[in-house]
């Protein structure tokens, strides 16, 4: 019995999940700010907002071709069947298994000028880390990075590692895309670094900005 579930838990909880998300997301009244300004620039690009923020950000892009990365695992087919419903293209992989394919193929679509949404703290954390995949994807690629913040109100925060927030029906939610940041080709070690820290900063200032904007003074991933 363990075993028929494994096999058709995917399938199954996909669709449900899929239903419940899109429900959301059809009542939601989201308001961007800057998403017009980053959309017009040229190249590839990657928007980057935390784990436990995709649910908005998956109304938001459904059906505009956007591209992401799934992991290989168990709970990535389910999750992988769930955005090619909300009209992502995937690409599978992750850093335990088909890493760095999965970059490769990543860099290629971004070089034809892609758009990517990325979690650079999935998919296993830690929560608001910035891990360096994303930034060398940016960097091979030449593709600008987009900080987002993310939030919702009323809202449930699941009590997982990432804290998922779940907006509740015809909630209020805002998603603020910050300035682009590029990865110069010929960064030093030192470089590099000091731009992912940057980043993740401007991440965590985005996502203060708009816990703020909700009505969630000092909160924030």
């Amino acid at each position: 019995m363990k075993r028929w579930w494994r096999s058709v838990r995917p399938y199954v909880l996909s669709g449900l999940i899929y239903a419940i998300a899109r429900s959301i997301g059809l009542t939601l009244r989201i308001r961007t700010i800057g998403y017009r300004e980053v959309e017009a620039i040229p190249g590839g690009k990657i928007y980057a907002g935390w784990h436990g923020r995709t649910l908005i950000a998956a109304n938001l892009f459904k059906g505009k071709g956007v591209w992401t990365i799934i992991s290989q695992s168990r709970d990535g087919e389910m999750q992988n069947r769930i955005f090619k419903k909300f009209g992502f293209n995937t690409i599978r992989g992750s850093t335990g298994r088909g890493g760095v394919r999965a970059a490769v193929e990543a860099i290629k679509v971004l070089r034809q000028g892609a758009t990517m949404a990325f979690t650079p703290d999935g998919p296993r954390g830690p929560s608001g880390v910035v891990q360096g995949g994303i930034m060398l994807m940016a960097q091979k690629a030449g593709a600008a990075l987009v900080p987002v913040g993310v939030s919702a109100r009323p809202r449930w925060l699941a009590p997982t590692w990432d804290r998922y927030l779940v907006p509740w029906p015809f909630a209020r939610a805002i998603m603020i895309f910050g300035d682009p940041i590029d990865v110069p080709q010929e960064a030093s070690e030192e470089e590099f670094e000091a731009i992912r820290l940057r980043f993740e900063s401007e991440m965590h200032r985005l996502e203060r900005e708009a816990e703020a904007a909700m009505g969630y003074p000092g909160t924030g991933a």
